[in-house]
Parts: C-alpha cells; structure tokens; sequence
C-alpha cells in the first residue's frame, strides 16, 4: 500500500483509542441492535457521525444491516465541518487509518471521480473532518476487507448532489459490490419536542424515497441535516440504480443520553435497496 496516510483525529476522544476497546465498544452497541435482515443487498446506510456514547448505538443499527455482507468498495460521504469549499473533496491514494488498521483507497475509482469538475483532489478538507473518519471503524468491524472511497462535500448545494451521483452512477464498475455510506446528524440545538418534529420529517421523506421533498424541506430549513448533501446524493444514486426501496431502522437524540432535553442533537440510521 503506497501514498499519503490519513492518521486517525479523533480517536481517543470521540471513540476509543485503543483497538480492543474500540471493537468491544462497537461489538456491544451491534449486539444490541436489532435489524431484520433487509430482502435484498444494501446500497447505501444513512448514519449519524457524533461521538460514540451519543450516536454509536443509532449507528449500529445502520450497520447491523450490513454484517457479514461482501463490499469491495465503500464510498464514505460526509459534510465539511472545518473547511469552506465550493466543491467535493477526494482523498484519491495510499490509506485512512484508524486503531483498527489502515484502509487501503480505491484509487481507480477516485481517478474516475476526479475526471469530473465537481472533484477536487485538494485533500485540506479531510485533515481534521471527523464525519468521515467516525464510519470506519463500525465499517472495519462489520465488512472487514474493504477498499475506501472518501469523499467530503464543501457544497451540498442540489446540483453538486446531481452531480456527484451521477459520476458515482457512471464510475462505479460494480454496484451491488460497492456500499454508499451517507454521514449525517440530523436538528440540532432545538428542545427535544422540536427536534423529534423535524427529524421525524427527514424519516418520512427518507421511508418515501421523496428526493424531491427532501431537498426543498432543506432548503427552506424546514428540517436539518448537517450531512443533508450526502443523504440526497445517496439517494439520487441510489434511484438512478432502480434501487428506491428505503427503511428507517433507528432514530433517538442526544437527550436520551444526557438527560437534557432542553437542547438536542438528532440520530437517524437507515438503509437503502
């Protein structure tokens, strides 16, 4: 494995640093998952990227659904927290890291990617991004091998979603070997009441497969979503594969943690077919 080597950030602070402790955290919120197994391969997960004790066992039902599963190639999509830019970044060789081991970057496929002018190969956003690093471990755990994909969105304006899709659409050789995995909280800072109204919205637009409805809900602020981009870009790539089947598997917000309900951060995890 060759390239430049993406260090883990954020372990040691919004999950465990140490691997052994890691697996068993994320063994013990998978166990306590409860999915049905979905009737037919997933092609994308929405999965929230907050620290572990608040939204690890949100995401464990997102990829309980995908245990055991085959993926050559898992395109990880998350929002930019840290750096303003008007495109989509691509970490296009060598590996990320995590406690777990490295993950080797499917470079063939980020060189495809990087042929649209939607891309950008300026890695600056992914150095301190912690929505993108905070998937991989329950990835490691649950699929073991695999090769990664990661893009961070700068804009998540409608058209660079379109676009991004399509060139997923177009550069992906392999579909039902490749997973799309859409990182997103949902409302945040609102009293519990709010939050729950909002983000039960999102689930119903999700559970609709309504693209369409989604978006404009976004963009009025009628809901939020700080991954809003990812979670429409999955879905539109998911509908140009025919796959249009969507199922929420878990929501729960911060308050359910700490207690406080006064200020929220929503968790939705779902999976698309």
């Amino acid at each position: 494995m060759e390239g430049p080597v993406r260090k883990a950030v954020i372990a040691g602070s919004w999950y465990p640093g140490d691997p052994e402790s890691l697996r068993r955290d994320i063994r013990r919120y998978l166990d306590s998952a409860c999915v049905e197994p979905p009737e037919g391969k997933p092609v994308a997960l929405v999965s929230p990227h907050a620290g572990y004790l608040y939204s690890g066992p949100v995401a464990a039902f997102a990829y309980k659904a995908v245990e055991g599963l085959s993926y050559t190639t898992v395109v990880v999509i998350s929002p930019s927290h840290r750096v303003a830019f008007p495109s989509v970044s691509v970490w296009p060789s060598g590996a990320y890291e995590t406690p777990l081991g490295r993950i080797e970057v499917d470079e063939a496929l980020c060189s495809e990617l990087l042929e649209w002018p939607v891309f950008t190969d300026d890695t600056r956003p992914h150095a301190r991004e912690h929505a993108l690093e905070i998937q991989l471990p329950f990835l490691q755990v649950t699929l073991g091998s695999f090769k990664l994909c990661p893009l961070i969105m700068g804009s998540q304006d409608a058209d660079v979603c379109e676009s991004v899709a399509r060139a997923l659409h177009e550069a992906v050789l392999s579909p039902e070997d490749t997973l799309v995995v859409a990182s997103s909280d949902l409302s945040h800072f609102h009293r519990s009441a709010t939050a729950e109204r909002m983000d039960l919205a999102v689930a119903k637009y999700l559970e609709s497969f309504d693209i369409t409805s989604l978006s404009k809900a976004l963009d009025r602020s009628e809901v939020e979503a700080c991954g809003g981009g990812p979670i429409l870009t999955a879905m539109i790539y998911a509908k140009l594969l025919g796959r249009t089947t969507s199922r929420v598997l878990r929501y729960a917000h911060s308050g359910h943690v700490t207690g406080d309900n006064s200020s929220v951060v929503g968790y939705l995890a779902a999976l698309i077919r």
